[in-house]
């Protein structure tokens, strides 16, 4: 119930965050791809309108169903028999090994039970010369990244297992990634107290 509340919350409240500047960022985040992509952590679908036209296959994974069905909706209106949404985990993602030319997360690492696993099960289904697109929260440095781990004692329970203070760059590197460009960023960029503004968007290839 409480992952169910969660979800409808994020989808009231994504909008707003998309016109502030977040669509910009999702953009950012996809250009460039192209052929089959798999997407770990669709939420309710709001990087599809953002994917090039030279994708020609985004298998998207949710693994929260009312999430799952938004998802599916946007599918339907953005683009066409190009996106399929279905169930998985970023653990267990329903993909054949090698399969992928890239994965893309947005909002996920924070929030997976075990980033280890699912870099690695990213990295089974990537094709060599395949690539991570990432965009993500992170921990900042100094007071600030103090403040964070002080407040994710609380934090991931109510916000649907999300942890405001993880250091994904490291994880990246830790689980055998080449971090290839990274941007950090606050978003939104007059955020002065949100534990979640500190950000990072970027790409990486498995060493």
């Amino acid at each position: 119930m409480a992952n169910t509340l969660f979800a409808r919350f994020f989808d009231l409240a994504a909008g707003r965050a998309e016109k502030r500047g977040q669509a910009a960022l999702r953009r950012e985040l996809l250009a460039g791809l192209t052929g089959r992509v798999v997407e770990v952590g669709a939420g309710n679908g709001l990087n599809f309108r953002h994917y090039p036209p030279q994708v020609r296959e985004v298998v998207a994974v949710e693994p929260q169903p009312f999430l799952r069905g938004r998802a599916g909706t946007a599918a339907a209106r953005e683009a066409g028999d190009v996106i399929r949404v279905t169930d998985g985990t970023a653990e267990h993602v329903p993909a054949a090994d090698a399969s992928a030319d890239a994965v893309v997360v947005s909002g996920v690492l924070c929030s997976v039970s075990d980033p280890d696993a699912a870099l690695a099960e990213f990295r089974r289904v990537l094709r060599p010369g395949g690539e991570l697109r990432f965009y993500e929260h992170v921990r900042a440095d100094g007071g600030y990244g103090r403040r964070q781990d002080l407040v994710d004692r609380v934090w991931p329970r109510l916000n649907g297992g999300c942890h405001c203070n993880r250091d994904t760059l490291a994880t990246l590197e830790r689980a055998g990634y080449r971090v290839e460009s990274r941007r950090r960023l606050v978003f939104p960029a007059t955020a002065l107290l949100s534990v979640v503004a500190p950000r990072v968007i970027g790409r990486a290839v498995p060493c």
